[in-house]
């Protein structure tokens, strides 16, 4: 693999994955626009993982109590605040999970034009602008129920259509509810684990079963450069979030979804 695309599609993995962008529709672009070869499945492996990654060491004292309360309810029927939330992330991560498994061909067939992508990049830019207006934000974690978790949850069903970003969905959905800005991002970023890793899962097990050949320095070099920058971006958008909002982000989505359009058409 070349190392300019290397670098490029491991920084973009870890830069746009946690930021409300659409890390799929950055990843799909190269190829569209530049017409670089496609970096196979090995690769888009190794990076999911460097995410995974970087997103458990952040949230690393949150997640450990979380998988302890749940197991804890589990096993000894012993319900925790940390074992609701553990329930609750399962509960929201099951319809995505559904519509993945379900519909992965059509989307795969459908929706991976520049097109599309301009549409939810706009649409669902303006969306999240909306949310982060006009929501509340007077609700933190703590404050999360089922039906919370179950509307975010369907609401990440969206996220399946390249363009519309799997954490600005979710973030959006939690906007709308009334969660403030961190609390939103949070529980984003923790819903992201277990589809990360299931996403990650499957493509592994395709990998085997079509015996295509994986480069492992490539993959090294992919899982590390993903990893750190997505570790960082974590950091710098948590941190930055209540001063700045969602608005750069909406902007960039605007313009970029701009310029698709304008290519595609």
């Amino acid at each position: 693999m070349d190392w300019l695309h290397l670098l490029v599609l491991s920084l973009i993995q870890g830069v746009t994955e946690f930021i409300p962008v659409s890390s799929s529709a950055h990843l799909i672009l190269p190829s569209q626009l530049l017409g670089w070869p496609d970096q196979g499945q090995a690769f888009d492996v190794a990076v999911h993982v460097g995410t995974l990654m970087a997103v458990v060491l952040a949230f690393r004292q949150q997640i450990a109590a979380i998988v302890s309360g749940w197991l804890g309810h589990v096993v000894h029927r012993r319900a925790t605040p940390e074992s609701r939330m553990g329930w609750m992330i399962l509960l929201a991560t099951i319809p995505a999970a559904v519509a993945g498994l379900l519909f992965e061909s059509l989307i795969e067939q459908y929706t991976r034009s520049m097109l599309v992508i301009g549409t939810t990049t706009i649409v669902f830019g303006l969306v999240l602008w909306w949310a982060d207006a006009k929501g509340s934000r007077d609700a933190d974690m703590s404050r999360m129920n089922w039906r919370h978790a179950l509307l975010i949850g369907l609401a990440q069903m969206l996220a399946l259509i390249p363009g519309t970003s799997r954490s600005g969905i979710t973030m959006t959905a939690a906007l709308m509810l009334g969660f403030d800005r961190k609390s939103a991002a949070s529980f984003s970023f923790l819903l992201s684990i277990p589809l990360i890793l299931a996403a990650g899962s499957l493509k592994a097990v395709h990998l085997i079963e079509q015996g295509d050949g994986a480069h492992w320095g490539d993959m090294a070099w992919g899982i590390g450069l993903s990893f750190a920058s997505a570790f960082l971006c974590i950091k710098l958008f948590l941190a930055a979030l209540d001063r700045v909002g969602m608005l750069p982000y909406v902007i960039y989505r605007l313009i970029l979804g701009t310029v698709l359009l304008f290519v595609a058409l």
